[in-house]
C-alpha cells in the first residue's frame, strides 16, 4: 500500500491491470454526511472524455465496502474498492524487457524483476481513480467547515489561459471537456490535443488549483509548512514535474516592493495582492491559497522511440500500442483537487478547523 497523510490517512492499493483499484481512508471523524451523488460527479471529471481521452472505458463505480453506513461515517476506517474491467493486457506482450522512454518502466524493471509492465502495473494512473474517492469524502469533510477546493487548465501545450481567475471560475470548469474556464479556451485546447494526437503524440499541460476558507495561521512550518506537505503530495501524481505557489518563478524576478503581499482593514484583515499564492512562512495568509502543478506529456505515443532490449543488451525501437490519453491534464485537474482535500483534510484535525 502506498500512504499519505499523518491524520486523515491515505492508504492506495492496486495495479492497473489487476482486479481492482482502491483504498482506505482512515480516522475520518464520525458523524459526517457524505453525498454518493457527489463523489459520482468527481469520479465523472476523471473519466475520459470523447475525443481528447483514452478510448479504455471503465465504470469506475466506487464499492464503499465500510466506513460509511446510510450516508454518514461511522469512524471506522472507510475501504472503497473500484473493479478494472475493461484491460486489454496483450497490447503489453512485446515490450515486457524493453523499457518505454518516459516510463517508470527502466528502474522498476532493474528493481524488481517481476515487474509488471501492464498498463504501468502499481504506476499507472489508473490508480487515480480511488484517490479521487478518497478526495470526495475529504472535499465533502472540508466544505461543512466552509473550506472550498477547485481546479482548472492552466494551459495546454502552446494553449494558454492568461486571465486572472478565482475560485468560481475554476468551479465553472467543470462545464468543458478540457477543464478549461471559457468555451474559447475550451476548443483551442480541444484542437492542440487532437492535433498531437493525431500525429501519434501526445502533450502536457498546468493544472490551477484555488482553495479558499482557510483562516490565517492555518499550517505549520519548515518541514511541516503547508506549501511542503502540498507540494511531497501533489508530486505524488503521476507526470507532475513541477509546482509553484502564487507567482511562484516569478517571484525570482521581482523586488519585494512588488512582490510583497500589502495588508489593509477590511472587515478583517486582507491582503491587496496574492503573490505568496496565500502562503507565508508555511501558513495561511487568509488569501485564497493558489499553486499551480505541470504535467509532461503521456509518455504512451504511438511515434516510434528508441529503447534498449533488457534481454539482448541491444538497441530497438519501439512503438506504443493500447489505449492512452493524449493529454491527461483534463482528468489531472480532478485527481489535483481531491489530493489537494486529502492534505488540507489532514492538516485541519492537526490545528482543530
Amino acid at each position: 500500500m502506498y500512504p499519505l497523510g499523518e491524520n486523515i490517512r491515505l492508504h492506495l492499493f492496486g495495479k492497473s491491470h489487476g482486479k481492482h483499484v482502491g483504498c482506505i481512508l482512515e480516522n475520518v471523524p464520525a458523524g459526517i454526511h457524505i453525498s454518493s451523488d457527489e463523489m459520482e460527479k468527481d469520479m465523472d471529471l476523471r473519466r475520459p472524455k470523447d475525443g481528447i481521452g483514452t478510448p479504455r472505458k471503465e465504470n469506475d463505480i466506487v464499492d464503499v465496502m465500510s466506513g460509511i453506513t446510510d450516508g454518514i461515517t461511522d469512524g471506522s476506517p472507510i475501504l472503497m474498492l473500484i473493479s478494472n474491467g475493461n484491460i486489454r493486457s496483450s497490447s503489453y506482450d512485446d515490450i515486457r524487457a524493453i523499457p518505454r522512454p518516459g516510463h517508470a518502466d527502466l528502474p522498476a524493471m532493474i528493481k524488481w524483476n517481476d515487474h509488471d509492465v501492464r498498463g504501468g502495473g502499481q504506476f499507472s494512473g489508473r490508480l487515480t481513480a480511488p484517490i479521487v474517492a478518497a478526495g470526495s469524502v475529504a472535499k465533502q469533510m472540508l466544505s461543512a467547515k466552509n473550506i472550498k477546493i477547485a481546479g482548472f487548465t492552466r494551459s495546454i501545450g502552446n494553449v494558454h489561459d492568461n486571465e486572472t481567475r478565482n475560485i468560481d471560475d475554476a468551479f465553472s470548469s467543470k462545464k468543458y471537456a478540457t477543464r478549461a474556464c471559457s468555451p474559447e479556451l475550451d476548443i483551442s485546447m480541444t484542437k492542440e490535443i487532437m492535433n498531437a494526437s493525431n500525429e501519434g503524440d501526445s502533450v502536457g499541460g498546468v493544472v490551477e488549483c484555488v482553495v479558499t476558507g482557510l483562516p490565517i495561521g492555518f499550517g505549520d512550518i519548515w518541514f511541516e509548512s503547508l506549501d511542503a506537505v502540498i507540494a511531497k503530495a501533489i508530486f505524488g501524481i503521476p507526470a507532475v514535474k513541477g509546482i509553484e505557489f502564487g507567482k511562484g518563478f516569478s517571484l525570482a524576478e521581482m523586488k519585494g516592493s512588488e512582490s510583497n503581499d500589502q495588508y489593509f482593514v477590511d472587515n478583517g484583515i486582507k491582503a491587496m495582492s496574492n503573490s505568496m499564492g496565500g502562503i507565508v512562512g508555511g501558513m495561511s495568509n487568509g488569501m485564497p491559497l493558489v499553486f499551480r502543478a505541470a504535467f509532461k506529456p503521456t509518455p504512451s505515443i504511438s511515434k516510434e522511440q528508441r529503447s534498449v532490449d533488457l534481454r539482448s543488451m541491444k538497441d530497438v525501437t519501439i512503438s506504443i500500442k493500447g489505449r492512452h490519453d493524449p493529454c491527461i491534464v483534463p482528468r489531472a485537474v480532478s485527481v489535483v483537487e481531491a489530493v489537494t482535500a486529502l492534505v488540507i483534510a489532514d492538516v485541519s484535525i492537526k490545528e482543530g478547523v
